[in-house]
């Protein structure tokens, strides 16, 4: 798969709820390996058109394209097995508290293979030391810090090896020096495992560290799509007072 065909394509994706247009017309491609940060004010349909793209919400018209091929049904079976090519990283990480981090981690691994019991402990395993958290195996989600609970939550999205990785927020109720570790492990997993990364956040620091390029999403329309810096050269206007933190109308 090469940069002309794009790991994802978002082709003219409208979104409403009852009479209220959400997305308006959104179009997107990311190509294998980049990282792409979604930004945009509050209600601007960031988290609406990342739930589009895994599919857990049907567009009023428009579609969606993961790995060339259109998302349309996610009960079906061909949708299932791409859905599976995916992992999300939830905002607030959305493990289960009754079970440990390495039972957390193992649960798609029980759910989608047929893996014997002693090769899932050792993928939990490897996958826990790849988010630099091997010590955490037997606890559980209510005795990790924030950032903890964060990696643990990234190593669950990364069990299946998805090619495609989704990130609500992951800064979100984050001290700056864990915000910035997490945004040194999101690049590092990048560089060592080629993976393809969607981002929705509105941290400055984050933004600027991780984003290859940027969508960025106003009154549900796609405002600018292109890079970074590119978008730091914009000197007016809700992308301009994005990065300068003024208010927009």
């Amino acid at each position: 798969m090469t940069s002309s065909n794009p790991i994802v394509s978002v082709e003219n994706l409208i979104v409403r709820y009852g009479e209220k247009v959400v997305l308006d017309g959104v179009n997107a491609a990311v190509s294998p390996s980049e990282i792409r940060v979604i930004l945009g004010g509050s209600g601007c349909g960031k988290t609406t058109l990342l739930r589009s793209i895994v599919g857990l919400i049907k567009p009023y018209s428009g579609r969606v394209k993961l790995f060339g091929r259109q998302i349309e049904d996610m009960e079906s079976d061909a949708d299932s097995d791409i859905l599976r090519r995916v992992g999300v990283l939830f905002q607030n990480g959305a493990l289960l508290g009754s079970l440990t981090v390495a039972q957390n981690v193992a649960l798609p691994l029980e759910l989608h293979t047929d893996l014997q019991p002693a090769v899932v402990d050792e993928i939990v395993r490897y996958k826990l030391s790849q988010v630099e958290l091997p010590h955490a195996y037997g606890l559980f989600p209510g005795e990790l810090s924030g950032g903890m609970r964060k990696r643990a939550a990234l190593a669950r999205a990364l069990a299946l090896d998805p090619p495609l990785l989704f990130c609500d927020e992951p800064s979100a109720g984050l001290d700056p020096v864990t915000s910035a570790g997490l945004d040194l492990l999101l690049l590092r997993l990048r560089e060592t495992l080629g993976i393809t990364v969607i981002v929705v956040t509105h941290e400055l620091f984050s933004i600027e560290k991780i984003a290859d390029k940027i969508l960025f999403l106003h009154k549900g329309k796609t405002l600018f799509d292109g890079l970074y810096t590119d978008a730091r050269k914009i000197e007016d206007g809700p992308v301009a007072d994005f990065f300068l933190r003024k208010e927009t109308k």
